[in-house]
């Protein structure tokens, strides 16, 4: 792949501009447009499997559930173990009498990370969640 940067030019309000502008500023002094412009692409593109096909990622997936709700820990082990090469931690916190908060770190092909946090946030009595990924390595 080239590393040969191509100029565009971009159209806004002003207004959005300026708040763009606030923050790249907050992003620290290394900073400028064209840099956090690519920054926001990579992490658009990270977050888009489509985007990423085959590529190894990081992922964290947070979920929140009541314990008491059926069989859901049984059904979130049962899914974990199934997929226990892709899941490097998971962190159990307790929320109050009910309700717990995991976090589950997973490793692997994008596709297949987005799999499994698909599969685990639309397990029955799991309330909410969501999935971050990231990638450690040179992406574009």
């Amino acid at each position: 792949m080239s590393s040969e940067l191509v100029r565009f030019s971009v159209a806004m309000p002003e207004e959005l501009l300026m708040s763009f502008d606030a923050f790249v500023a907050r992003r620290g002094l290394a900073k400028n447009r064209s840099e956090v412009v690519r920054d926001l692409v990579r992490d658009a593109l990270i977050q888009d499997d489509a985007g990423l096909p085959g590529t190894e990622v990081m992922g964290t997936l947070t979920i929140v559930f009541n314990h008491h709700a059926s069989d859901v820990q049984e059904k979130l082990h049962t899914i974990q173990h199934a997929h226990y090469g892709m899941i490097v931690s998971t962190t159990h916190v307790h929320l109050d009498e009910d309700n717990c908060l995991e976090v589950i770190i997973l490793c692997g092909e994008t596709t297949d990370v987005h799999d499994i946090a698909d599969h685990i946030l639309g397990t029955k009595g799991v309330k909410n969640g969501g999935l971050v990924i990231t990638t450690t390595g040179q992406m574009l």
